[in-house]
């Protein structure tokens, strides 16, 4: 099979391979050079960063890269207006959204001539976002990691999307490998999005217990929990997920008022920042799916080699 080419606005990737935007530290400068660079569309996972790092994020990845470089934002971040003027004051390349549904992006996205890609999980959404200007959507399954907007598989939704708007459609999920790539293709995506398998990269500066508890992980260890952002999320089994789901884990001692909508069960943010920082039993390790299928770790440029070959085998 050959990989076909995506347009999204005026941006074409050498390859149709956007790798996720992973938030609070996890997808960064490096790593989303190291994709640009690669032939991809790398992305910077704003939320949890402050307008100055994310300015600093970006501009380190323009060190590192003439790629495209792009942004995901969560609509559920309180910040969100002010970090997707941030990221078009510093001429992003493009803007993902999702976990909600902004209209106003849209706008401001026009008036930087910057593309906005709305990250859905139904076809009457895809629609809506296709409405209101956005440049190609992400149709993203209950397979992907982190909060999930749907129950539903993405080789369900992927076709639904796909019969609903015109602009390109890229599919998430679980996917983590040039076979995975292939069988989204030939279910109607333009692209794909990766977040799991780039974790599992070089580039990717998360801590070594991180990457550990990814390589270790079996299929049964991957659970949905419950976050207060008022979303389900799939994450790595471990002593703070144990806690979660027994009621105890620990309450926040302050609150940085970080979401629009919190329960305030647990803070988020910390469960993140705990996990990308090596304490893995104190926080959450968001992860795909199909995070057992990956057993080492790779520079990107590797990654795509491996995902070429593999995509270039399927008949």
């Amino acid at each position: 099979m050959q990989l076909p080419k995506i347009k999204i606005g005026h941006l074409i990737p050498q390859f149709p391979i956007i790798q996720g935007g992973m938030a609070v530290r996890v997808s960064t400068a490096p790593l989303a050079a190291a994709v640009a660079n690669a032939g991809g569309i790398g992305i910077i996972g704003a939320t949890g960063m402050d307008p100055d790092e994310l300015r600093m994020e970006i501009r380190q990845a323009r060190q590192r890269s003439s790629g495209i470089i792009g942004v995901n934002i969560m609509f559920a971040s309180r910040h969100f207006a002010t970090l997707v003027r941030t990221a078009l004051e510093e001429k992003i390349d493009v803007v993902f959204s999702g976990a909600g549904f902004s209209r106003d992006i849209f706008g401001w996205g026009r008036e930087a001539g910057v593309p906005i890609v709305s990250i859905v999980s139904s076809g009457k959404l895809a629609a809506i976002a296709e409405r209101h200007g956005a440049a190609a959507v992400v149709a993203e399954g209950t397979e992907a990691g982190g909060h999930l907007g749907t129950q539903r598989s993405i080789c369900e939704i992927l076709p639904e999307i796909r019969k609903r708007v015109k602009i390109p459609v890229i599919a998430a999920g679980g996917i983590v490998d040039g076979f995975g790539v292939a069988r989204m293709l030939k279910l109607g995506a333009d692209g794909v999005q990766m977040a799991t398998r780039f974790v599992l990269s070089k580039e990717c500066t998360v801590s070594e217990a991180f990457k550990e508890m990814y390589l270790r992980a079996r299929s049964e260890d991957v659970i949905l929990v419950e976050s207060p952002v008022g979303m389900p999320g799939r994450a790595l089994r471990n002593q703070f997920v144990e806690q979660l789901m027994q009621g105890s884990q620990p309450k926040p001692e302050k609150c940085s008022n970080c979401l629009k909508v919190c329960s305030g069960k647990y803070c988020i943010m910390d469960a993140l920042e705990n996990s990308r920082t090596g304490q893995v039993d104190k926080g959450l390790v968001f992860c795909g799916q199909n995070v057992a299928k990956i057993k080492d770790i790779l520079p990107v440029k590797e990654i795509f080699r491996r995902i070429l070959d593999e995509v270039a085998s399927v008949e």
